[in-house]
């Protein structure tokens, strides 16, 4: 045999088995091909995928975001921030909070994400209630962000919980697209503290708006509402008076001045004052139970019946206007229907929002 031959047969075969021998750079180039997890590693993101898993987040797909994500590098910061945004977007604040934290820092300075990263850490600390340590995050975006109106709304609802008032009112001028100055910003800041049913500082919010403009529309109104809640009604009815004074348009202002007069047993005079209120707003059960109040003890119990089911016809969860109507039947012998009434009542016992 030629020995040239005998070494070329050599090197083409495995001894013994009759298989061709692949040289070295083609045994590297298959390694790669077939076994890649033995090598690569998990890369970051792309800036288009960075900005796809974004949107599946923000768009409420937390969960497809989440299991993209899978195939990235855990620790890279792109990567730890998109899963805070998942986690606020999917409303699990106490992860999105923990993501976040880690992420921010290793953020670059003045990128997109470093600047979402910021605001969305202090709408979830808002969002646990950890006010104080929501305020520099929300502050800081305040500073990139000085139009954006749902954040300086949750900035000033902030504010006014840590009884910071004429912070809180700068920053609801912004949300409401009024002079932070102005009589109608201490308005809004009213609105929104007697909201956190924080009346005491809503009433020299009011004041002060009415000392800029004495004809501001709901300050006198809302004034009337808080005297009305401690029982004041003297001052509770002048207020009110005044209100419609400025609108005589506004039917709640009508049904509460007819309120005050329910209160002072002047049945004629609130029927009078709550009529007025359902010819401007039909639509609004508060004044049909106080007519049915005030009609059943001025003796007309068939109107005072009419009222209190046009009343649940507009509300039918609202179970004071239930509880009235089962006492009227009750006192009308009417007990079969009253025991209905009673047991419909029973069953809203409890049910936010309603009397």
């Amino acid at each position: 045999m030629n020995t040239a031959d005998g070494t070329q047969r050599t090197q083409r075969t495995q001894r013994g088995l009759g298989l061709p021998v692949p040289s070295l750079c083609v045994l590297c180039v298959l390694c790669v091909l077939c076994v890649p997890s033995a090598f690569a590693q998990p890369q970051a993101p792309d800036k288009q995928t960075v900005a796809q898993i974004r949107q599946l987040a923000q768009t409420g797909r937390t969960a497809e975001a989440q299991e993209r994500l899978k195939a990235y590098d855990a620790t890279d910061p792109l990567v730890v921030y998109l899963k805070g945004l998942a986690f606020y977007h999917a409303d699990d604040h106490q992860h999105a909070i923990e993501a976040l934290l880690s992420a921010m820092s290793r953020l670059e300075v003045g990128s997109l994400e470093r600047r979402e990263a910021v605001q969305v850490l202090g709408l979830a600390l808002y969002g646990e209630g950890r006010l104080t340590e929501a305020l520099p995050y929300l502050e800081a975006t305040r500073v990139w962000a000085p139009a954006n109106v749902e954040l300086h709304y949750f900035l000033g609802q902030a504010y006014l919980q840590l009884d910071r008032v004429d912070a809180a009112r700068s920053a609801l001028a912004v949300s409401f697209g009024v002079p932070p100055d102005s009589a109608a910003a201490h308005l809004v800041t009213a609105q929104m503290l007697i909201r956190l049913n924080l009346d005491d500082a809503a009433e020299p919010e009011l004041k002060r708006g009415l000392a800029k403009d004495a004809r501001l529309p709901q300050a006198n109104f809302l004034l009337g509402q808080i005297a009305l809640f401690r029982g004041r009604l003297k001052d509770a009815a002048d207020l009110t008076r005044a209100e419609i004074d400025i609108n005589p348009g506004n039917a709640i202002a009508w049904s509460q001045l007819g309120d005050v007069l329910v209160r002072e047993s002047k049945w004629q005079e609130a029927i009078a004052m709550l009529q007025r209120s359902i010819w401007i707003n039909p639509f609004y059960s508060a004044p049909y139970i106080l007519l049915g109040q005030a009609y059943a003890r001025n003796g007309q119990p068939a109107t005072a019946e009419g009222m209190l089911r046009r009343a649940i016809q507009y509300d039918p969860n609202n179970r004071a206007a239930h509880y009235m109507l089962a006492q009227l039947l009750q006192q009308m012998k009417r007990l079969d229907e009253a025991k209905a009434e009673f047991a419909i009542a029973e069953k809203l016992v409890g049910q936010p929002g309603r009397p």
